[in-house]
């Protein structure tokens, strides 16, 4: 008996690790096909990411590359980028189907609608962060350029292909994911780890860890750091109402199973006393 639910066991475990492999299989698939497509069209994407620079530069300024494969791998980032970024409603997909068959009903519907949120709040922090801190960032750096004379040695921007799409890439990256900060909250609160109440408390803590996030995460520089941190804690507020609102929900919940156990015992009660 025991062997039999050893065994059974085991079946159950190498059912899952096959489920997972394939999930993992169809989200590298989709990458490498996505990324195939996206090297087809990278001098496209890489103008669209170099344009807020060349927006403040002007169109006869350049970036350079110091090593002989540094434009190719440069393409290679950025296709890869691109792949990640598109390619991230699949691998969302892919996890929701693995994770669904174990769970019920009422925990599909609660968790489906952040599966479809999860990626419109990546692209709006992504968003964001390109067509309004990007171009802030760039002109508070290149305001550091002088043109020289009276014995002074003109400063000039000469920025390396490399070092700025991966500085960016990594901006989008960052804003992107901070902005999943409401769903994150809120599945903790669903699952008891988070309250409103104790978010709201911890409000000061957050402050300063958002700020020294955002300051790890962005440029040395006042704007976009604050460019990060203010969304961040407006999303944290939101966070603490879709807690509170959980909460409601789950209160309302319980509420009803109280009156109808209450109800059935009423039910027995005079059942038995007729």
């Amino acid at each position: 008996m025991v062997s039999a639910d050893i065994e059974s066991k085991k079946m159950a475990l190498m059912e899952h690790i096959i489920e997972l492999r394939t999930r993992l299989m169809y989200s590298a698939a989709a990458v490498i096909v996505t990324f195939m497509g996206c090297y087809y069209f990278s001098q496209d994407i890489y103008a669209f990411l170099v344009q807020p620079l060349a927006d403040v530069l002007g169109e006869d300024r350049r970036l350079i590359y110091t090593a002989l494969h540094e434009a190719f791998f440069t393409y290679i980032k950025v296709s890869f980028f691109a792949a990640l970024f598109l390619s991230f409603p699949v691998i969302a997909s892919q996890l929701w189907m693995f994770i669904a068959p174990g769970l019920y009903k009422h925990e599909k519907s609660a968790f489906l609608p952040f599966l479809v949120l999860s990626p419109i709040l990546f692209f709006m922090g992504a968003a964001l962060v390109y067509y309004f801190i990007i171009p802030l960032a760039w002109k508070f750096f290149v305001g550091f350029e002088t043109l020289g004379g009276d014995g002074m040695m003109p400063i000039q921007l000469e920025a390396k292909v490399d070092q700025y799409l991966s500085l960016i890439m990594r901006l989008i990256f960052a804003f992107g994911i901070s902005f999943q900060l409401p769903i994150l909250l809120t599945l903790l609160a669903r699952i008891g780890a988070a309250t409103s109440r104790g978010l709201a408390a911890k409000r000061k803590y957050a402050v300063v860890i958002v700020f020294i996030v955002a300051s790890i995460l962005t440029p040395p520089d006042l704007i976009s750091q604050i460019g990060l941190a203010v969304p961040i804690m407006i999303l944290y507020e939101i966070s603490i109402i879709s807690v509170r609102a959980v909460e409601r929900k789950r209160e309302a919940l319980e509420d009803d199973d109280e009156d109808d156990d209450d109800g059935m015992e009423e039910t027995d009660f005079n059942d038995s006393k007729v």
